[in-house]
Parts: C-alpha cells; sequence; structure tokens
C-alpha cells in the first residue's frame, strides 16, 4: 500500500513539474509578444466624479495593429482647459505610451513595464511627476491612475454611449 502511495505521488510530482509552470511573463517577454490587443481601450469614456463645471473625457482608437491613438480632455465653462494626445505604438518590438500636451514642445515617452489581458502599466523614472501611468478595466469602466514620488490621482471612466 505504502508502495502504491509513493509511486502514485511520484507520478504527480512529475506531471506538475512537467507542466508549463511559468507564471506571468516578464515585461520584456510579454511586450514582445505579437498577441498583444488594446482594444478593451476603444470608444469614447467620460469621468465619473468629476468636479462640478468639469467634464472630462477619453477617446481612443485604434490605427493599426501596433498602435492606439487617444485624446483626453477637460471642458470647463464650455472651454477645453486641459488635453493631451496619447498614444501606445509599438517600436523595435516593445510597447511604449506616448503623451504630448500642447503646452510641451516634445512628447513624453513612458515604457510599457508590464501588461495583461486588461491592464497595462507604463514608467518614466526621469519625471518628477507623473511616474508611473497605469490603465486597468474594472466592470466595465476604465480606470487610470497617474503617480510620482508623493502624489497620486485616480480616474475612472464609463463608457460612453
Amino acid at each position: 500500500m505504502k508502495t502504491s502511495i509513493l509511486i502514485v505521488a511520484v507520478i504527480q510530482f512529475f506531471i506538475l513539474t512537467s507542466c508549463n509552470t511559468k507564471g506571468k511573463p516578464s515585461a520584456d517577454e510579454s511586450i514582445n509578444e505579437n498577441v498583444v490587443n488594446f482594444d478593451w481601450l476603444l470608444g469614447s469614456w467620460e469621468r465619473k466624479g468629476e468636479e462640478q463645471g468639469k467634464e472630462t473625457f477619453e477617446n481612443w482608437k485604434k490605427i493599426s495593429e501596433s498602435e492606439y491613438s487617444g485624446i483626453g480632455f477637460t471642458i470647463q465653462d464650455g472651454d477645453t482647459v486641459k488635453q493631451e494626445k496619447i498614444k501606445l505604438i509599438k517600436q523595435n518590438g516593445k510597447w511604449d505610451l506616448i503623451v504630448k500636451v500642447p503646452d510641451e514642445a516634445e512628447s513624453v515617452l513612458f515604457k510599457m513595464t508590464t501588461f495583461d489581458a486588461g491592464s497595462f502599466t507604463c514608467e518614466n523614472d526621469s519625471l518628477d511627476f507623473p511616474k508611473l501611468i497605469k490603465y486597468w478595466k474594472y466592470n466595465g469602466n476604465l480606470k487610470a491612475v497617474v503617480s510620482g514620488d508623493d502624489m497620486e490621482i485616480s480616474f475612472e471612466f464609463e463608457k460612453m454611449k
């Protein structure tokens, strides 16, 4: 009886260890995959819980298999008070987030460090703020956070109909 139990345990051990036990891929491994899809970003989104008198929106579209384009803007009293153009682009086999604010001469590059089927995180440690930008889909809404050393701003967007 003990021999049978030992044989079964050894067989289970070999079966389990021979299975692909690879965990979540590292950023370099997963970002190089050709199956990356950020289609969950697509559409027009409105920020929930915005301050009285303000409306904030993001609109995302797919340009190609290697590029997504977004625009974020805030309207207050009928005027656009903030705007940024956002791109998710695959360059040299890796995904990056590029943000361009009209007041700045240069775009800012954030390297994608992690992602999965419904989220991604991008970082640029050379900036004061933000150093990190994260997007994820949650209960049909689009969530985002931008953060730096001592500050974090959270966003929740609802898909517009």
